[in-house]
């Protein structure tokens, strides 16, 4: 059994990695753990705290809404929890030593209480690492894979029963959980994520997901919709649509008509004219002139695509198994902008791939300035077990070579991204407020339809809003902008189409 360290020591540890890696790389709330929206009471209380994509906080919302209708409550406080669960990322190998680390610290926080607390792993990394979990090195009681949330009631009582450790991990062909009414997780009330779909087809080579998530399945249209009404309903503005491929959406629906992406889009659009519709991940090799037909021609449909490219060099892209060439992505961001005026774009890109030569990797720096990306996650490339790469690639760059090329990445897009903002100073914008400003109460903050924050002065504005805002300055991050006044999103189309 692996040593349990002392607390403090990996709680400084763990916040001085978060800072050091967030002052690196752009990896925003990506290694920020996120924590329930709301706080409710149960017969037993369940400590939910989540790392890693969009996709897994909507999965600890469906975790949410099975233990609610199991009986259990919620809490923020792991210290007032029976049950601490930590819902998990396999994506980098950096986000799996991290959570390793948190669930040290939750077994040495479990030795020193008075009254048990059961641990368990959720998601990715539980399907993927459940051997090693459970029996090699026994940090948990408990090991749901992402296809199994609904038994999570009964396997709380398997390990609190029999005092063994409870597993379920089996993927599913059919499981979308479309008929659960997600609780509404890390939420500022305004924004929600709405999961269309599950798993993956692509078996890129450096990627894990089709091995821990399994293979694509399209949610029911009218469940989506229902979802997107009620949210409306509630006093929601903006809904982000999931999938790890949202472009491979497919559902032949009740009248045999079949539904595509960018139909689904344009049905979603229409549930209310003032409900703001983000998604993502697109990848590139599905998204259509259809899709970009949606966002010209519906006003809430934002103006923002994550497209990942991953390289700049077609070879690599090759060896990743992306399915697209350098070309090929270009000619796609061109019609984007042709179709789309103004419109954002934003990326993944990984340095230092399994034979990637200096200039290779300048290929990845010129695409960079020739697509100008507004934001980018930039990551070096580490290896996972049972990948494509894994078994057949040499993961020959080494590390400090991969350090330095992302560096120069990040550098690049920083100056990228400073270039793009002080080019908005004097527009103006519709901003959906998210709330206060993380430096001052004073201000207020929000994004813009291509997904910029912009921070303004509060003055009688609230939460939820739609305020028109002038940008008068900015940085390589945020917009400063001055309120010139409530509107709506119907009255910012009209006033364009007059314009």
């Amino acid at each position: 059994m692996e040593p349990i360290q002392d607390i403090n020591i990996l709680d400084t540890e763990l916040r001085r990695e978060r800072a050091q890696e967030n002052d690196a790389i752009n990896t925003d709330d990506l290694d920020r753990p996120k924590m329930a929206g709301h706080e409710t009471t149960g017969a037993r209380q369940v400590y939910i705290e989540t790392y890693g994509c969009q996709m897994n906080v909507s999965d600890s919302e469906i975790v949410a809404s099975v233990l609610e209708n199991g009986g259990y409550g919620l809490t923020h406080d792991v210290e007032e929890a029976d049950v601490a669960l930590i819902n998990t990322c396999a994506i980098r190998e950096n986000a799996e030593q991290k959570v390793r680390r948190r669930l040290d610290m939750l077994r040495a926080k479990k030795r020193k209480r008075d009254r048990p607390m059961m641990i368990g792993v959720l998601g990715c990394m539980a399907e993927r690492l459940r051997e090693k979990l459970l029996e090699q090195e026994k940090r948990v009681d408990l090991v749901v894979g992402p296809d199994a949330y609904r038994d999570l009631p009964r396997l709380l009582h398997e390990a609190d029963t029999s005092g063994q450790a409870a597993v379920n991990v089996q993927l599913s062909k059919e499981e979308t959980y479309a008929d659960l009414s997600p609780v509404r997780y890390d939420s500022n009330g305004i924004s929600a994520f709405v999961s269309i779909m599950r798993g993956c087809d692509n078996m890129c080579a450096f990627c894990v997901v089709p091995f821990t998530r399994g293979r694509e399945r399209s949610r029911p249209v009218s469940t989506i919709l229902r979802e997107c009404q009620e949210l409306v309903d509630q006093g929601y503005k903006e809904v982000t649509v999931l999938g790890q491929n949202v472009n491979s959406y497919h559902y032949t629906d009740d009248d045999g008509t079949d539904v595509s992406f960018a139909e689904l889009l344009d049905r979603i659009s229409q549930v209310s004219p003032e409900l703001r519709i983000r998604y993502s991940t697109s990848h590139p090799k599905d998204c259509s002139d259809e899709l970009l037909k949606v966002h010209a021609k519906r006003h809430n449909v934002c103006n923002y695509i994550h497209l990942p490219v991953q390289h700049g060099n077609t070879e690599v892209l090759d060896r990743m198994r992306r399915t697209y060439s350098r070309e090929q992505y270009l000619d796609l961001v061109d019609r984007a902008k042709a179709l789309c005026p103004g419109i954002s774009l934003s990326t993944d890109i990984i340095a230092g791939f399994c034979g990637e030569t200096e200039a290779q990797h300048q290929d990845t720096l010129s695409l960079m300035r020739e697509v100008e990306y507004d934001h980018a996650y930039m990551f070096k490339y580490s290896e996972r077990p049972d990948t494509y790469a894994a078994r057949k690639l040499e993961d020959d760059v080494p590390e400090d070579v991969k350090q330095r090329r992302l560096e120069e990445i990040i550098t690049l897009q920083r100056s990228i991204s400073e270039v793009r903002n002080a080019n908005e100073i004097g527009r103006q914008h519709t901003v959906l407020v998210e709330g206060p400003s993380k430096k001052s109460d004073a201000q207020l903050c929000g994004r813009t339809d291509t997904n910029k924050m912009v921070v303004f002065d509060r003055e009688d504005y609230e939460k939820g809003d739609y305020v028109n805002v002038r940008i008068v300055d900015a940085t390589s991050a945020t917009l400063m902008g001055e309120a010139l006044g409530r509107t709506t999103l119907q009255e910012e189309a009209e006033r364009l189409v007059v314009g």
